[in-house]
């Protein structure tokens, strides 16, 4: 029932905000969004806008902040990147119902439901992401409105998390009575169980489709791949209905088609942002060489996830190698694509209703394009996307719509002269009136010799004649006087009204036909958005093709052979990132050379001598190998890798409380578990976050487990401070041993940054120390301390093979030692040797 204590617009903002309650309401008026309550005071707060009041009724009134609606996209930005949800509520119609504009909320904008072209990342997909859990499995769907994009997928519960790194989701809803732990990035939005109801998501998703089975769509079993999807249409329904339109394919992807790249691989390898969260130095942005935004989003989707099937892997290779040996070819279609706009999302736009008439100039630009871009590839290869192209589609644009459109719908001069005879009789019905205003004031100036008047227009009188205050006596009776100012009398004609209702009535009758003649070409290229969207998606492909040949010409690569075995095989591999910083200077490239058996390669040597960047380059090139493209190498043959695991640096989580050693573990445990003998580790310092004889046994141990294990063995790069690990050389028949490559001369020490068989004999530690600028009393007392330490103790663990291959841990000079150097072990009964181990525990670990 209405509320007669408050005024009847107050009662129409509590019923819309009664169903958005935990979201922020923009309630337009006028040329502003207005907010009340605890929304105004949100949004004073977090956009430092201006706090006021409004009368509501009864002498009562309510916290008032607004924004100019032109403005929104600025504010709307900053709302949703501080993770609000704002409902957009919008006047409808343009004639009061008892005294008061109808208004519905016609959008609710979160951070996976953005559409405005200025709030989205170009270069990144925007997804929008539905997790939901059952015991040890997960299912995981998303989507991105702007692009069309829809897929799901189950998986173990374990893989989730590197997932959403992958997809490094703008938002994620899940059902509100399941928690996800920390550590995921993106929004999280709890949206209500029932939403994720089998048989709710099921009939959501074959309505959508309009079908009568899910089987075509690859979801007869995925019982929680379908719960997925379906929350994400629902999702959409309720925040962004016009979006559903997008949607309108849906792939059930398996994790079995790509690399598997855990959030902390991603991390270590800076795949798309450095450890410091830069752009510049990943490995995306040393091979982004794309001109356009749809082939930055894919650049970005093939760097994430790295193919398993050799015949994909080739013709990718084979397209990238197409450009890599036309050099001219390559730079002719570059330029060519460099004149295009992101067509994927502008399709997206306008299926959705949100397009304006300048979106449809720069579609028809992008579209008038494509011979060229046909031209510049000539002829083309298997492998090579093919372009179709738009005529029909080319043109209606050219037919329809102005050359120079305005840039909003609310003004006329969208339609083409020519393009509706409807509308061409109605602007040609008023030219006379327009001519006759236009000709009015110098008309009237002769007429009446004042030199002073004026004709000018506003919304509150219409068309006026102005005449200053000193000559307004002389003003002509059929004058009439309507307003007077401080220093002017304006005045109107019966004959200026007549004219002025023509013109007024054109204008709005026109806006209608332009704006009804829009929405009927938005809606026959709805009807070609399936082929607009597949020339779109060739346009990026040929964009990545080009850009990996140009990355590969610039940098020197070459096309790798993968094949489905297990060689490792990388001639002068260098580190893509690495090389280009320095910037000309020499690169020293270094082999990886896996011979036949070896498993585990043990790599020894000093800090800032170049083990990371040797392994970080080999798991690159690996990943490069497996996404198509060229890699730096003089040559390279790669046997199909599962997953890459790496364990590289301290990445603290005191957040999590969790210790840089536990979180070392952690991760060790997690490769040791989920590797396989297709899979590349890269382990550097396992064991360092601990005590000396605790990182060497767990290191040792480490290693055996790879090598033994029957169903791990996976070719693993191993660096280590430790070199008594050398020794497992000699005792694993797949270890091998390699160091970084030093020398010294007059005193000094120089790094050759290459990669050499056997172990390196000492750490350089205290030259690296002196290096880092330590004071030099502190490097000559760390000298003399070592001296010392040398005398006292030798400098490997004696290991005695004979007892299981493990690390005999003590001490050379130990007490211990020396008992049981003597002691006759044959000759000791069962009962003799505990009671000797009793003996020894109580006098040696006290």
């Amino acid at each position: 029932m209405p509320n007669e204590d408050v005024t009847p617009i107050r009662q129409q903002y509590l019923e819309i905000k009664r169903d958005y309650p935990t979201t922020i309401l923009f309630f337009r008026l006028g040329d502003f969004y207005e907010t009340f309550d605890e929304d105004a005071e949100t949004i004073s707060r977090e956009l430092d806008i201006v706090l006021t009041s409004r009368p509501i009724g009864k002498g009562a009134r309510a916290p008032l902040a607004g924004i100019p609606y032109h403005a929104v996209e600025n504010y709307l930005a900053r709302l949703i990147e501080k993770g609000y949800h704002v409902a957009i509520c919008e006047q409808m119609g343009d004639t009061p119902v008892n005294g008061l504009f109808p208004r519905k909320v016609i959008r609710v904008v979160t951070p996976g439901t953005i559409i405005e072209p200025g709030l989205l990342p170009s270069d990144a997909n925007n997804y929008l992401v539905s997790v939901i859990l059952d015991e040890k499995l997960a299912a995981v769907a998303y989507a991105d409105i702007t692009t069309g994009e829809f897929a799901a997928t189950e998986l173990p519960s374990e893989s989730l998390r590197a997932e959403l790194a992958r997809l490094h989701p703008a938002e994620i809803i899940h059902p509100d009575n399941q928690a996800l732990t920390d550590g995921f990035t993106g929004h999280l939005t709890p949206f209500p169980a029932w939403r994720f109801e089998p048989g709710k998501c099921e009939e959501t998703l074959l309505v959508h489709f309009k079908a009568s089975t899910l089987e075509g769509f690859g979801l007869k079993s995925q019982s929680l791949a379908i719960r997925a999807a379906g929350a994400i249409l629902q999702y959409l329904k309720e925040t962004q209905p016009d979006s559903l339109n997008l949607l309108t394919g849906f792939r059930y992807y398996s994790l079995n088609e790509f690399m598997t790249l855990d959030a902390s691989t991603r991390r270590n390898l800076e795949l798309e942002e450095t450890l410091r969260g830069e752009y510049k130095d990943s490995l995306l942005g040393a091979l982004d060489c794309t001109v356009t935004p749809m082939g930055k989003r894919m650049i970005h989707q093939w760097i994430s996830q790295p193919l398993l099937n050799i015949e994909k892997i080739n013709m990718r290779q084979d397209g990238v190698q197409y450009f890599f040996d036309d050099g001219m070819k390559r730079a002719e279609l570059r330029a060519t694509l460099k004149a295009l706009s992101d067509l994927e999302r502008l399709v997206n736009r306008v299926i959705a209703g949100y397009s304006q008439p300048r979106d449809l100039v720069t579609m028809r630009s992008t579209l008038k394009e494509l011979p060229n871009v046909i031209e510049a590839i000539g002829k083309p290869i298997k492998s090579l996307p093919k372009i179709e192209l738009s005529n029909n589609e080319l043109s209606l644009l050219e037919s329809s719509i102005d050359d120079d459109p305005p840039a909003t719908l609310q003004n006329t001069g969208i339609i083409r002269s020519g393009y509706s005879q409807e509308l061409d009789s109605v602007i040609e019905a008023s030219k006379h009136a327009r001519d006759w205003i236009a000709n009015l004031e110098a008309v009237e100036r002769e007429r009446t010799g004042i030199k002073t008047l004026k004709v000018g227009y506003n919304k509150v009188f219409g068309y006026y004649i102005e005449i200053s205050r000193g000559a307004a006596e002389r003003a002509p009776e059929n004058y009439i006087r309507k307003q007077t100012l401080v220093n002017a009398e304006r005045f109107i004609t019966p004959e200026m009204k007549e004219y002025e209702t023509l013109v007024l009535n054109a204008e709005e009758r026109i806006r209608e036909i332009e704006l009804r003649l829009f929405r009927e070409v938005c809606a026959t290229l709805s009807k070609s958005a399936y082929k607009l969207l597949g020339i779109a998606r060739a346009l990026a492909e040929l964009d990545v093709l080009a850009a990996l040949a140009e990355a590969s010409a610039l940098g020197g690569y070459v096309r790798p052979e993968v094949v489905d075995g297990s060689e490792l095989e990388i001639h002068e591999g260098r580190h893509p990132v690495v090389e280009q910083s320095l910037h000309g200077e020499r690169y020293v490239p270094n082999d990886v050379i896996f011979e036949k058996g070896e498993i585990v390669r043990v790599i020894t040597g000093p800090n800032m001598s170049g083990k990371s960047t040797y392994l970080r380059q080999t798991a690159l090139i690996v990943l490069m190998a497996q996404m198509g493209s060229f890699v730096p190498a003089s040559s390279a043959k790669i046997g199909l890798v599962d997953r890459i695991f790496t364990r590289i640096g301290a990445q603290d989580e005191i957040h999590a409380g969790q210790s840089t050693f536990m979180v070392e573990m952690i991760e060790a445990a997690n490769i040791l578990h989920h590797a396989t003998s297709r899979s590349l580790l890269i382990l550097d310092e396992i064991g360092r976050g601990t005590s000396t004889y605790d990182g060497l046994s767990i290191a040792w141990g480490i290693i055996e487990y790879i090598h033994n294990h029957p169903h791990l063995r996976a070719k693993t790069l191993f660096a280590t401070h430790y070199h008594e690990l050398t020794q497992l050389a000699d005792l694993l028949p797949s270890v091998r041993n390699y160091n970084v490559a030093v020398t010294e001369a007059d005193g000094k020490v120089v790094f050759l940054h290459k990669i050499v068989a056997g172990g390196a004999d000492k750490s350089y530690g205290i030259h690296v120390a002196q290096l880092a600028g330590l004071p030099a009393p502190v490097i000559q007392r760390a000298n003399e301390i070592m001296l010392e330490l040398e005398k006292t103790s030798g400098r490997a663990v004696n290991i005695n093979p004979n007892v299981a291959q493990q690390a005999a841990l003590f001490p050379e000079t130990s007490p211990l030692l020396d008992e049981l150097g003597t002691l006759d072990v044959n000759s000791l009964s069962p009962i003799e040797a505990l009671n000797k181990l009793f003996e020894w525990q109580k006098k040696y670990l006290k």
